[in-house]
C-alpha cells in the first residue's frame, strides 16, 4: 500500500465512512492517476477537468457516476492533500431526471436465461429476490444466509447500517445448487473473484456484477437500459419466473 492510499484510507476510516464508499473512493483515485500515468498528488484541478471530460466522452459514464468520481476526487484533494478545491471552477453534471426502466416478468426471465455462467445468473437472481445493490451483494458471506430464519442478513450497507432481507425458497435452492457445483467452493465470501488464487479469499468485484447485467442484457435483446440498480425497482413481493412467490 502506497503512503498516499494509506493516507486516504486514514481520513476515510475517520469519518466512518461505510466499506462501500471507501472502496469507490480508492479506487476513483487509483483510475485517476492511471489515466495520467502519474502519481494523483503531481495532478491538479486542470488534470480533474480533463478527466472529467474523458469520463463522459471517452467511458461514456452517466452523470451519476461521474458526479462520484468528482466526490472522490474532491475528497482526496481536500482531506488527504489538504489542497483547495474551487467549486466554482468544478461544475457539477447535470443529472437527468428519468423514470425508472422496470422488466417485465418475462423480461426478468430473458435476463436471468441470458447470464454467460452459474456464477452470473444466481448473482442477477439474488440481485433481483433481494433488492441488495451490487456492493451489497459481493460483501454476502456464506454465514449471512439463515436457512432457518429464510433471511439474508446484509451487513453495513448504504448509511453503514445492518437490515435483513427475505430469502426465498427458489433462491435458497438455487444457492445451495450454486455452492455444491462451484469449484473451487466459497469459503468466507458467497460469490468470491473469479480467477483469484485458490487459497485467497476475497470477494467478487462490484463492476464485474455491472458487468455480468449488462452483457445478460445485450444477449437477451432488451432494449431498455439495464443495470443492477434496475433490478432494484419492484415494490412488494418480487416474483422470480418458475415460482409463485418470492416471499414463499
Amino acid at each position: 500500500m502506497t503512503h498516499l492510499r494509506k493516507a486516504m484510507l486514514e481520513e476515510l476510516q475517520r469519518r466512518n465512512l461505510s466499506q462501500i464508499t471507501t472502496r469507490i473512493y480508492l479506487r476513483a483515485v487509483e483510475e485517476f492517476a492511471q489515466y495520467f500515468k502519474t502519481a494523483p498528488d503531481r495532478l491538479g484541478l486542470e488534470h480533474v477537468r480533463q478527466y472529467q471530460a474523458h469520463l463522459f466522452t471517452d467511458r461514456k459514464l452517466e452523470a451519476v457516476s461521474v458526479a462520484q468520481q468528482l466526490s472522490a476526487l474532491r475528497f482526496f484533494f481536500l482531506k488527504t492533500l489538504k489542497r483547495s478545491w474551487m467549486a466554482q471552477e468544478m461544475p457539477a453534471p447535470k443529472q437527468p431526471i428519468r423514470l425508472p426502466e422496470v422488466l417485465s416478468r418475462e423480461e426478468v426471465g430473458q435476463l436471468i436465461r441470458s447470464a454467460d455462467s452459474r456464477l452470473h445468473r444466481v448473482c442477477i437472481l439474488t440481485l433481483y429476490a433481494t433488492g441488495v445493490r451490487r456492493e451489497e451483494l459481493v460483501q454476502l458471506k456464506i454465514s449471512d444466509v439463515d436457512s432457518q430464519r429464510m433471511l439474508i442478513r446484509v451487513r453495513q450497507g448504504k448509511g453503514k447500517k445492518d437490515r435483513d432481507v427475505v430469502l426465498s425458497p427458489r433462491l435458497l435452492a438455487e444457492l445451495r445448487d450454486y455452492w455444491r457445483t462451484a469449484n473451487p467452493k466459497p469459503k468466507t465470501y458467497l460469490f468470491p473473484r473469479k480467477g483469484a488464487h485458490p487459497d485467497s479469499d476475497v470477494p467478487m468485484e462490484a463492476k464485474s456484477v455491472w458487468n455480468a447485467v449488462h452483457e445478460a442484457a445485450q444477449r437477451a435483446g432488451l432494449e431498455k437500459r439495464v443495470h443492477p440498480h434496475t433490478l432494484r425497482h419492484y415494490a412488494g413481493f418480487r416474483t422470480i419466473p418458475g415460482e409463485e412467490s418470492v416471499c414463499g
